[in-house]
């Protein structure tokens, strides 16, 4: 979709309201379904896990989503507990089957080690539709935060509230792709009645860091695991990735609570946010999903080395 300067939902420089974001609702249509591709993974995982429905979202006429995790089934109070989270976006596909691919091959090399948890596909309606929002045209990457403005936030937040405290590590899978600036950027734009100021994409895998907690080593750790699945995104002219300053080799830094995004709700002390470009001609799907599925197994072995 070509796009240009201009949103073909609402005034320039006004701000959506509920007309607007029912007519970008209407124009939302299922292109895959969670209860075929998702689903039926995690109730292959009922063999080894403890199989958790942490809420439901109720997005009538769509429907209703179930909401899962997945959880050691050898949990121990006296281990740190690490979690995994994928599909925050429901249209980066690679983050949910990511997860679901540590969960079926990797995850058992941890058992008693640690504690895992694992939300494979936070946000299943945009799953559906391929789309970063939910139906209310709000993202949930930016809606950690109480009280939260994202059903798929608040009811991930109210899982993990008894945790607090306890996390060792947090692995947040994520895509950018070539859509972020054709259609989800402009759409953001036009939602705030801002103007649209085109960006870059960068090509290859990358991380993002939390300024408040960097730990720079951990992130390089898994750099160098990914780095040998697939390519690692290399800064602009600018020194920059998606606007954002390069602070070592494929890492950037945000401030992630203070954005409301996902990675920074746990204070786990390892934690980053990890970004493969689908859309690249030398990545493959299956590429990008064994890059997601080496980041958590990198990031594990670093966080279980080096806890104290």
């Amino acid at each position: 979709m070509s796009v240009g300067n201009f949103y073909p939902i609402g005034t320039p420089g006004t701000p959506w309201g509920t007309a607007e974001k029912a007519l970008w609702r209407s124009r939302q249509l299922v292109r895959r379904r969670y209860a075929d591709d998702v689903l039926p993974v995690i109730e292959r995982l009922r063999a080894h896990f403890d199989v958790i429905q942490y809420g439901e979202l109720d997005y009538s006429p769509d429907g209703r989503y179930p909401l899962f995790s997945l959880r050691s089934r050898d949990w121990r109070d006296d281990l740190p507990v690490a979690l995994v989270t994928g599909g925050v976006h429901g249209y980066e596909t690679s983050g949910v089957f990511g997860a679901l691919r540590f969960a079926e091959r990797d995850a058992a090399d941890y058992a008693g080690r640690l504690n895992l948890l694992i939300a494979p596909c936070i946000s299943p309606w945009a799953y559906e539709r391929i789309h970063r929002w939910n139906p209310e045209a709000v993202d949930p990457n930016r809606s950690f935060r109480t009280p939260s403005p994202a059903g798929e936030s608040a009811a991930l937040m109210q899982l993990m509230e008894p945790l607090q405290g306890r996390f060792l590590l947090h692995v947040d899978l994520h895509e950018t792709t070539d859509s972020d600036e054709t259609e989800f950027r402009p759409a953001l734009a036009a939602r705030d009645g801002k103007p649209f100021e085109p960006g870059t994409i960068p090509d290859g895998f990358y991380l993002c860091a939390d300024s408040e907690a960097p730990e720079p080593a951990f992130q390089q750790a898994v750099i160098e695991a990914v780095a040998k699945v697939t390519h690692i995104a290399l800064p602009d002219d600018k020194g920059e990735i998606i606007g954002s300053p390069v602070v070592a080799h494929g890492v950037i830094e945000y401030p992630c609570r203070d954005l409301g995004l996902c990675a920074g709700m746990t204070g786990a002390r390892y934690r980053t946010t990890t970004e493969v470009y689908p859309d690249s001609p030398r990545a493959t799907p299956e590429q990008c999903n064994e890059a997601q599925a080496v980041a958590v197994r990198a990031a594990l072995d670093y966080a279980l080395a080096h806890q104290r």
